[in-house]
């Protein structure tokens, strides 16, 4: 059943520098940096076919398809309203021509299958999973925003699966996910990726990470690299010119560039 746009109480937002417009939920999960560091993270060419995985309502896929010209991108997600919203959104910023959403379930082959997606079919995935634990951390009471941010056990091998899954050989996965859990993200990766590329976000210098990217390669064998870290802002709590970069001029992270 077509979901009515109209009946969501919905607001209009330019992200990174204005370069996307995107029309999303007045309450609930909402588009952030992580999304935009996702993006900023991928590694893509035109040409390729690339899978959002998770997608809401675009934040992370558009953004990419932005910034690469001639990259075919499929946003993945499981409610109905963010999901018609991220078509919508593709549309909005002129790329439904290259950009499309379907409902399907991110950590399900049958699901994405059922959706039209192909196993080894995609150059690509990103993902920005749910990944507050819910017993270290409260949850939104919130079913929507809930949803989007609380991760069950055995998510993340789950999506990791979906996106081997999805991926040509030699094919690339790109997450974000809490600092704190970056074994689980390790061990998660260790059955079918290699080559695994790590990047740690600070809030400023010294601080601990608050998160962490990491790039794999499907049935990839090279040892892991650690990046230096994304730092956001500086010891005033000023935006660092390299997240200004990312966030706002739509620039990749070295994360982007394969060695």
């Amino acid at each position: 059943m077509p979901v009515d746009l109209d009946s969501i109480e919905t607001t209009q937002d330019a992200v990174l520098g204005g370069r996307l417009q995107l029309r999303q939920p007045k309450r609930g999960h909402r588009v952030g940096h992580d999304a935009i560091l996702l993006a900023a993270a991928t590694a893509a060419q035109a040409g390729d076919v690339v899978v959002d995985l998770g997608a809401g309502v675009g934040g992370a896929g558009l953004a990419l398809a932005a910034r690469v010209a001639g990259v075919a991108v499929t946003l993945v997600e499981i409610d109905p309203s963010l999901c018609a919203l991220a078509a919508f959104n593709a549309g909005l910023n002129r790329m439904d021509g290259r950009v499309r959403a379907v409902v399907a379930d991110a950590g399900d082959s049958a699901s994405l299958a059922a959706a039209g997606l192909g196993q080894a079919s995609a150059d690509g995935v990103l993902m920005n999973p749910p990944f507050n634990d819910p017993r270290r951390q409260s949850s939104s009471p919130q079913a929507s925003r809930r949803l989007a941010h609380v991760a069950d056990d055995g998510l993340l091998p789950r999506w990791l699966a979906a996106a081997n899954w999805l991926l040509k050989p030699g094919g690339t996965v790109t997450l974000i996910w809490r600092a704190e859990a970056l074994d689980a993200v390790l061990a998660a990766l260790t059955s079918a990726f290699g080559d695994v590329v790590v990047m740690p976000v600070l809030p400023r210098p010294g601080a601990s990470a608050i998160r962490v990217l990491a790039r794999a390669e499907k049935s990839g064998s090279g040892p892991r690299r650690d990046l230096p870290a994304l730092i956001l802002n500086d010891i005033e709590n000023r935006p660092s010119a390299e997240a200004e970069a990312v966030l706002r001029a739509a620039e990749p992270l070295a994360l982007a560039r394969r060695a």
